[in-house]
């Protein structure tokens, strides 16, 4: 998933959107919150600590896509020609003078290929342990929720639904997270008879079946949401 956000400008896009997508699922989590402590309070059903753990569980994960966001993967690739229009004349000047068509940045003077000065490739791997791991824990914790508030807050098909979701996100983040340990170099461009490629594939499948069953996930929040309503409420001390 990271891969599409490699090279700028789309490294740009990828760091904005993922950042506002941390944003999004925080406040979502929030509001899920707070419907199931009203919920609660209105006839118990769960400890309310089960809820907060959920809460919490799910704010480390929107943390993890910040830090994925910020701290990217550089392309291990880079050509002579690439590294021109990031040094420019001081390339040819460090190079001796000559061409490198395709070098690889591994052992490559970093004023070559200046982008490995962003890349952190560990935190950016740990923020996406973060997120993957959390953010599937979270959704079967609010799965099992759910099935302690149906019938009266969900109806049966809405837990089976979402039980669903997460028992095919918890299956996919296994062989994502193994199979993402077994490759030994980070690229954009693979060939299919490349040792680690079977891992690149199986990685990926797996990862954009995560993201996608938390998009999948959260939306069958939304009749939940229509029936609820959240207020600001300010107040002004007169001592002040």
């Amino acid at each position: 998933m990271s891969d599409t956000g490699t090279t700028p400008p789309e490294s740009g896009i990828f760091g904005f959107m993922i950042n506002f997508s941390a944003f999004l699922g925080a406040a979502t989590m929030y509001t899920r919150y707070k419907i199931v402590e009203k919920q609660n309070q209105t006839s118990y059903f769960s400890t309310p600590v089960f809820n907060l753990v959920s809460l919490v569980l799910g704010l480390v994960g929107c943390i993890g896509m910040g830090i994925v966001a910020n701290f990217q993967h550089a392309n291990l690739s880079c050509s002579f020609e690439r590294n021109w229009r990031c040094a420019g004349r001081r390339a040819l000047a460090i190079s001796g003078g000559f061409a490198f068509v395709g070098v690889n940045c591994v052992g490559v003077p970093r004023a070559l290929c200046p982008e490995l000065e962003l890349a952190v490739p560990l935190v950016h791997d740990g923020g996406a342990l973060l997120a993957f791991v959390c953010g599937v824990v979270y959704t079967l914790l609010q799965s099992v929720i759910s099935y302690k508030s149906c019938p009266q807050w969900n109806s049966l098909s809405t837990c089976h639904v979402r039980m669903a979701i997460s028992a095919v996100s918890c299956a996919a983040v296994v062989p994502m997270i193994a199979c993402a340990s077994l490759i030994s170099i980070t690229k954009l461009e693979w060939n299919p008879k490349e040792k680690d490629y079977i891992y690149h594939v199986v990685s990926a499948i797996c990862e954009w079946t995560v993201a996608f069953g938390f998009i999948f996930y959260f939306l069958t929040f939304i009749h939940d949401f229509q029936s609820v309503t959240l207020r600001i409420s300010t107040e002004i001390n007169d001592d002040i």
